[in-house]
């Protein structure tokens, strides 16, 4: 069995597969069969002897580890597969710090804080202190806190840190420490972790107890890292300290898709891999199985342009397949047109579904034009990053019940629940519990049990509201103990009130909230029968709490081909994905790459890292397409192409559609000097609704006629900024009715008002 699957890897896959004797790098190009490597290298050291329960393997999505350990029980068995310690960052050290919650502090049924929970903390916190939300922007402070929780900093040696609060001074947010300081102790005293704070809180268990850094590097005999260019300074910390006396680790990942440093990624823990393990051994997975050789020789011309790589050659022995196309378009508007048309001639040309194709943007604000442009030739879509299942509020609402039977101490979720569904407690009560529960230095809910005792000024009336929730879930608090995750659901569901909430009508929402918390229950029903068919043992309502906290942006099931629609995604979210035909657009100086991006080398050079994992997307058409003009702050601002355009090999490009249009090509632009610049450098264009600087001269009104002040001329071409070029077919009235009939390339016959009409007479 064993040679089988050796047998189909090729000569570099193998060799990074069955070295197990020390450190290894696998820099794994786009397409080269990564996820193979890794399970089979996984499945072959348990044929070595190693146990399951030793074997640490970490991902950055839940469904990565899924793939993964279906394809080892494949290789190997069931059981085996199970055992592993397998699974994204935050599972696993979620699992590791409920064992050890003793050592650092947290109660063992700790819960987690998701992004909404952390970003409406803050925003009390914010409240509390009486700040200015303008310039303490929950945002900024969200991505503060978590820049210095993955730099290793708590609350304590941040306020230590003069340079840190000298530049906190020169951004005008002198209290971000005090803040940070009151989110992290709300944090403890509810018991709960954010995301970061479970990182931070691995490296403190590691750090301060020696005795359970020996435990875990004794159990771990070998440590596997997929993506480990995503990984930031905190993960790659937690990993080095495992592997310090063994250094039997492997690691797998692509530099050259490297572009996530905005979540704090740091491209160095795989450029630098040597520097920590001088006796490591590299390999390259250099073939690419996914894309044409085309495709592949343009992505390679392009990052060749990168100075801080590792240096590798991808390759394909793929058809040769067509060549990336280029689209100008004189608009957004026009660009979103001709991306639609183009899929509806390819989808006829080569019999394909709506599923083969995706559209990809640098920001998500691109997607309404596109959206619009495919509801207008009919072609059935769907946006990535809409709301998630668990995002939904009445989902949301039943989660936080859950999370408050497992830990009542959770501030955020009895916050959410203690009036919902309606029961008599205001937000002034809500609000006077929390002031004595944080002037005393207990939890929320031990204000609530006891507002005479914490001097909470309430009538009877509202006391007797609160000693009945709290009854109702001290009841089911109880319960929690003794029964499953499935069971325990069924009576929060009953009792909270939230299903009476939802039946009490027939209206389309409620019933949209019926099944959504049918569907949760149904989720809870098969978690509790797989973990039965998988261990023989009950779920518990906690262990259900972590699987779906821990859930993450990209674990939404993407590749869904259940429904035949084109997907629209920013090149952020499509990373990991696969189509045949695939739009890269809005490639435009200051969109893509980004204005933010221009003044550092590192980021310019993230942004065409980026751009190849836009063209690395696809596996036999990729079209990249730009506009003269697009619509942005509330004017059509005047567009340069992108300068990644000439960073292509001009050999692997097909140029043809983009001169239709006249528009000036991109210019290589250098990068050896960075100056930065006042503001982004679009040119300022008439708004829509604004008349030309040089209308047409005053003429008589008059019907129709072959020409009119300002050169316009029946049969002339002229270029209009958003519908682009087109002849005029019929000009009628005059001075400020003066119009023209044009019959535009793409856009059919349109009448216009020559007072507005945004017009360039072309020459011909």
């Amino acid at each position: 069995m064993e040679e089988v699957f050796l047998e189909q890897l090729n000569d570099s896959q193998r060799e990074a597969v069955t070295y197990c004797d020390g450190p290894a790098l696998v820099v794994a190009g786009a397409g080269s069969g990564k996820t193979r490597v890794l399970t089979c290298k996984i499945a072959y050291l348990l044929r070595q002897g190693y146990a399951p329960y030793s074997i640490l393997a970490l991902t950055f999505t839940n469904k990565a580890a899924r793939e993964m350990k279906s394809r080892i029980a494949a290789l190997t068995d069931d059981t085996m597969a199970q055992r592993l310690w397998m699974g994204t960052f935050h599972s696993i050290f979620y699992r590791i710090l409920r064992f050890e919650a003793a050592r650092i502090g947290f109660p063992a049924d700790f819960t987690i804080y998701d992004t909404a929970d952390s970003k409406s903390l803050i925003r009390s916190l914010i409240r509390e202190m009486q700040l200015d939300d303008k310039i303490y922007r929950p945002a900024l402070i969200q991505s503060r806190i978590s820049n210095a929780k993955n730099a290793l900093m708590t609350s304590r040696s941040y306020e230590q840190n003069r340079e840190m609060v000298e530049y906190d001074m020169r951004a005008r947010i002198p209290l971000f420490r005090e803040i940070y300081r009151r989110y992290q102790a709300r944090c403890f005293q509810a018991g709960a972790m954010d995301f970061d704070e479970l990182l931070l809180q691995t490296n403190i268990l590691l750090r301060d107890h020696p005795e359970a850094l020996l435990k875990y590097q004794e159990k771990f005999r070998y440590v596997l890292v997929d993506e480990y260019q995503d990984t930031n300074f905190s993960q790659h910390l937690i990993v080095t300290r495992l592997c310090e006396h063994h250094r039997r680790i492997c690691v797998v990942g692509d530099d050259a898709q490297s572009i996530y440093s905005f979540r704090g990624a740091n491209i160095d823990n795989m450029l630098r891999f040597k520097d920590h393990y001088p006796d490591f051994r590299i390999f390259k997975l250099e073939r690419n199985y996914r894309s044409t050789q085309n495709i592949v020789n343009a992505a390679n011309s392009l990052i060749d342009k990168n100075k801080g790589q590792i240096p590798k050659t991808v390759y394909s022995e793929n058809e040769p397949g067509s060549k990336i196309r280029i689209l100008a378009s004189y608009s957004d508007y026009e660009e979103g047109y001709l991306v639609a048309s183009q899929i509806l001639e390819l989808r006829m040309k080569e019999h394909a579904r709506y599923a083969d194709f995706a559209v990809l943007y640098r920001t998500n604000a691109q997607s309404r034009v596109m959206e619009e442009a495919l509801r207008k030739r009919n072609i059935a879509y769907r946006v990535y990053g809409s709301q998630s299942f668990y995002q939904r509020k009445e989902i949301k609402d039943i989660i936080a019940y859950f999370r408050v039977t497992v830990n009542p101490s959770d501030e955020e979720a009895l916050r959410r629940i203690v009036n919902f569904p309606a029961r008599g407690i205001g937000e002034t009560t809500v609000n006077k519990l929390l002031t004595a529960a944080t002037a005393h230095q207990v939890s929320l809910w031990t204000a609530l049990g006891a507002p005479a005792e914490y001097a909470v000024a309430v009538n009877e009336g509202t006391a007797r509201k609160l000693r009945a929730f709290r009854a109702m879930m001290e009841e089911l608090i109880a319960e929690n103990r003794q029964l499953s995750a499935e069971k325990i659901a069924e009576q929060v569901v009953k009792r909270s009130g939230m299903a009476a909430a939802f039946f009490e009508d027939r209206t389309v929402e409620n019933i949209s909230r019926q099944e959504n918390l049918q569907e949760l229950l149904n989720a809870i029903a098969g978690f509790c029968a797989t973990r039965r068919e998988e261990s023989g043992e009950e779920a518990s309502l906690t262990d259900f709490l972590m699987e779906v906290s821990l859930i993450t942006d990209q674990d939404t099931d993407r590749n869904d081909r259940d429904t035949d629609k084109v997907t629209l995604m920013t090149v952020h979210a499509a990373k990991g994905l696969e189509f045949d035909s695939v739009f890269v657009t809005g490639m435009e100086e200051n969109l893509f790459p980004s204005a933010m991006a221009k003044d550092s080398l590192q980021a310019v050079e993230e942004e065409r890292r980026l751009f190849y994992v836009a063209i690395t997307r696809a596996r036999k058409h990729c079209t990249i397409s730009y506009a003269g003009t697009r619509f942005r702050n509330g004017e059509n601002s005047k567009c340069k192409p992108s300068h990644f355009l000439n960073d292509i090999d001009p050999r692997y490009i097909d140029r043809q559609e983009e001169q239709r249009t006249g528009l000036p090509a991109a210019t290589a632009r250098p990068e050896k000097t960075f100056t930065p610049s006042r503001s982004p450098h679009y040119s300022r264009s008439i708004r829509p609704d604004a008349p030309p600087k040089k209308p047409a001269a005053s003429v008589p009104d008059a019907g129709e006629r072959d020409s009119l002040p300002g050169g316009y001329r029946v049969g002339k071409t002229v270029r209009h900024d958003r519908f682009g070029r087109g002849r005029i077919l019929a000009l009628e009235g005059g001075g400020s009715n003066a119009r023209a009939t044009i019959a535009f390339e793409l856009f059919g016959t349109k009448s216009l008002l020559l007072k507005y009409a945004r017009l360039t007479i072309l020459e011909e």
